[in-house]
């Protein structure tokens, strides 16, 4: 096989194409492969490239929001946050739909926990737990269960604090939900 001068092949994958549109895959050979129809996007199946429905791909998205400010220690129980969802989303299970994080870590033997509802109804089974010096749920002992996964446009979500550290000291609080467009 020869080359131009920029280095392109002369013969081979150009040879395949026929129809405006069509790209060369490689199984055994090269091969011509026809442009996919309208809303198809080009997708991986069985090592091959395959056109694929664009409504069948998940797409994975991920909100985090503040719940107070960085540093003023969280001091009371109740709500702390109140939002609209933007999207329906389908939560993770566990800790990888739902995960905390304080800038301040709590010192106390209580630990501060936090509910997440929607619609005035808890969606978690077993709350975020944050366990002392943790900055994170990611380890808690205890960790989040998620008991509805579904969360609907516009829903109104809310965060509550249902114990506080007994240190006194937890702050920065933040939530993450994390999950794919429903």
């Amino acid at each position: 096989m020869g080359f131009n001068g920029d280095l392109y092949p002369t013969a081979g994958a150009t040879s395949v194409l026929s129809t405006k549109g069509d790209i060369v895959r490689y199984d055994s050979q090269r091969e011509r492969y026809g442009i996919g129809s309208t809303g198809q996007v080009l997708a991986v199946a069985s090592g091959l490239p395959a056109w694929s429905d664009a409504s069948s791909l998940t797409h994975s998205v991920a909100i985090t929001f503040a719940c107070g400010d960085e540093d003023t220690a969280i001091d009371a129980t109740g709500e702390k946050l109140s939002f609209r969802m933007p999207f329906a989303m389908t939560l993770n299970s566990g800790i990888s739909g739902v995960k905390g994080s304080l800038v301040t870590a709590g010192t106390g033997v209580n630990l501060l926990t936090v509910d997440i509802n929607e619609a005035g109804s808890t969606i978690l089974s077993t709350k975020l737990t944050f366990d002392a010096t943790e900055t994170s749920t990611i380890s808690a002992a205890t960790p989040v269960v998620i008991s509805d996964v579904n969360l609907a446009d516009d829903a109104e979500i809310t965060v509550d604090v249902d114990t506080l550290d007994s240190g006194g000291v937890a702050a920065g609080l933040k939530i993450s939900l994390i999950g794919t467009l429903a």
